[in-house]
């Protein structure tokens, strides 16, 4: 049964004013689920002026009142997790239970904001100087906006909104066309939660829908997760359009395995991460960077777990891949994979024209492992996004080291090891945002902060966490004097000492 998505702003679905339609599809079946509506300047100005008319009251709500309202969301959105994990398989294509995942990661950070309380309690100095007190806070910036990738429609959505919305700004989200249903489900959440009509819209649209977000004098604040080219491009726009704007970009996340780490282990978790969710992930394991002797022990016990890795739809109870997002996803990874096999790498699996039985009209490429990978390749080099793992070889810790370092992203590594000497060089060495010691996915718990270095973020700050609580607010320093009826005030022509 065909469906349409449409806007949700200011408390209901609104079409758009315009003709522009895009069709949803199913990409494990290939199949039009339904039509999605795209926007126009009519509805970018209904979005920001119901946002910003929202933000004023929702900052004056009270923390407790605000607080209510988070509890509730979070409340729903546990109860809500399968309806809300089937829509995302449908549209995404990832197994179930990663859909699930993703929605109880996301969940995390709901509940890290539900301590708003005390995220954004200010500090007091009494006395400062003689009948003087100075005490800050922090108030919310606005109008916020986030922009979101297809590949997590719901966790990184709940990376962003929750902080926001918790810290007193409204918060308009322009998700991914891909799989956008998932948007106007949690619009739906947080309005049954309680929270103000405005306070949260969903924007759908492409790139005019994101240049309006960008360069509209009242939106205050941009948060982006995508590709680097993509997310230059929002830092640069959205800052020269005097707003913050925190993006995040690609990744190349390496994975060193040194000689004496515990293989079946290392098999284990490379597997997962590097084709869980079809390697469509911004923390999936794409290099496996193996020293030394390590490198023959890595291929066989990953290659002999990869080739019975089940890959089908999604919904499939027994499913362990699904499919990638588009047939242009299909089309790219392979062609890498091609490009790789002529420039002399070894084709160890090849998952280049899977077929699934009954989805042939499914995005599929199957588990790809490649050895003897160089660096000038475009396996290596370009960020693939697909369930396609490249192994290097090196004969050294340091020489390890040195090749992630010399990488342009700096997302996120790890390190397999039974050394702790060799973990803590690693670690300290290595110029990466987030990093994993036999922890291969290192995403960081919701009182942290997620974010790499270099290419892979431009910003000052990280996306949650105390990091994001900043984002989303602005200091505010008060130095007050209360004098006495008829008490001299001391002022001075001079800008003298304190006392």
């Amino acid at each position: 049964m065909s469906y349409e998505v449409l806007h949700f702003i200011n408390g209901e679905e609104v079409p758009s004013s315009g003709s522009a339609r895009q069709e949803i599809f199913n990409p494990a079946t290939g199949d039009v689920l339904g039509s999605l509506h795209l926007g126009s300047q009519d509805e970018l100005e209904k979005a920001v002026a119901a946002a910003k008319t929202a933000a004023k009251g929702w900052s004056e709500l009270s923390l407790a009142k605000r607080t209510a309202v988070l509890f509730r969301f979070r409340e729903l959105l546990v109860e809500r997790t399968g309806e809300l994990a089937e829509l995302v398989v449908s549209e995404h294509g990832k197994v179930l239970s990663d859909a699930r995942g993703e929605i109880a990661r996301g969940q995390e950070i709901v509940e890290y904001a539900c301590g708003i309380t005390n995220l954004v309690s200010g500090r007091f100095t009494p006395q400062a100087a003689t009948g003087i007190d100075a005490y800050s806070v922090r108030e919310p910036l606005g109008v916020v906006a986030g922009i979101t990738p297809f590949n997590f429609p719901v966790m990184i959505q709940l990376w962003m909104a929750p902080l926001g919305i918790a810290a007193g700004n409204a918060f308009i989200l322009k998700p991914s066309e891909r799989d956008p249903s998932a948007a106007n489900f949690m619009a739906k959440l947080w309005k049954e939660a309680g929270l103000p009509d405005g306070v949260f819209n969903v924007l759908h649209g492409g790139k005019e829908t994101v240049d309006g977000l960008l360069t509209h004098p009242d939106v205050d604040g941009i948060s982006f997760v995508g590709s680097t080219p993509i997310a230059r491009y929002v830092h640069e726009t959205g800052t020269k359009h005097g707003k913050r704007v925190q993006a995040l970009g690609g990744a190349k996340n390496h994975a060193l395995i040194m000689p004496d780490a515990d293989m079946d282990v290392v098999a284990e978790h490379l597997n997962a991460a590097a084709f869980g969710a079809a390697g469509q992930r911004c923390m999936a394991i794409s290099v496996a960077v193996a020293v030394g002797e390590a490198a023959e022990k890595t291929i066989e016990k990953v290659t002999a777990l990869a080739r019975n890795i089940k890959v089908s739809n999604g919904m499939d109870k027994d499913a362990d891949m699904g499919p990638l997002i588009t047939p242009q996803s299909c089309e790219r990874v392979q062609r890498i994979i091609t490009e790789a096999e002529k420039a002399g790498a070894t084709v160890v699996i090849d998952g280049r024209n899977l077929v699934v039985p009954g989805h042939e009209k499914g995005n599929f490429v199957g588990p790809t492992i490649l050895d003897n990978v160089s660096p000038e390749m475009s396996a290596y080099g370009e960020e693939i996004f697909g369930p396609v793992l490249v192994v290097i070889r090196v004969d050294t810790l340091q020489e390890g080291i040195d090749l992630i370092n010399s990488n342009p992203f700096g997302n996120g590594t790890c390190i397999f090891t039974s050394s702790g000497a060799a973990a803590r060089t690693f670690s300290r060495k290595i110029k990466v945002g987030m990093v994993g010691v036999n922890v291969p996915l290192p995403v960081p718990l919701a009182n942290h902060s997620f974010g790499g270095w270099n290419d892979s973020l431009f910003g000052e700050h990280h996306i949650y966490g105390e990091d994001g609580l900043r984002f989303y607010t602005r200091g505010k320093a008060i130095t007050q004097r209360w004098p006495e009826p008829k008490q001299a005030s001391g002022a001075n022509f001079n800008f003298e000492s304190r006392n």
